[in-house]
């Protein structure tokens, strides 16, 4: 059994009542569950922070009639290659196209190659959730 340590915190009462709010929508079976959650999250990030091993998935949503638009997103997979561990392609129409490309390494990297994809000419929105692993 994992230990466990009791810590007290105390909020205003608007963002305590929002996040008991939210914590009942995400279906959570207690606060203290959910409070673990938001730490390690947050943990997460001050890692990511240290440039250290990290994962990320990249999603984008393009317009794949924009000229140009899939070779410079090819050609950017190719110039990280080494990062890249898969890559998913959806049309979901006739002139969107969503593309989630997973990436291990270097922290600062891929968060590189993540601003090059969502930066490029074509790209309506674009969005990196990153994990940091040891």
């Amino acid at each position: 059994m994992e230990k466990v340590k009791r810590m007290a915190v105390s909020l205003p009462a608007e963002l305590a009542g929002e996040f008991e709010k939210a914590i009942a929508r995400k279906a959570y079976s207690n606060r203290s569950k959910a409070v673990a959650d938001v730490f390690r999250e947050y943990l997460s990030k001050i890692e990511w922070q240290k440039d250290g091993n990290a994962v990320g998935a990249i999603t984008i949503l393009y317009d794949h009639h924009k000229r140009g638009v899939t070779d410079r997103l090819t050609e950017l997979q190719h110039d990280y290659g080494s990062l890249i561990l898969s890559s998913l392609h959806v049309h979901l129409d006739h002139n969107n196209c969503l593309e989630v490309i997973v990436a291990k390494g270097n922290a600062k990297q891929i968060e590189s190659l993540a601003n090059s994809l969502i930066s490029a000419s074509g790209v309506k929105q674009g969005k990196l959730a990153s994990l940091s692993f040891h």
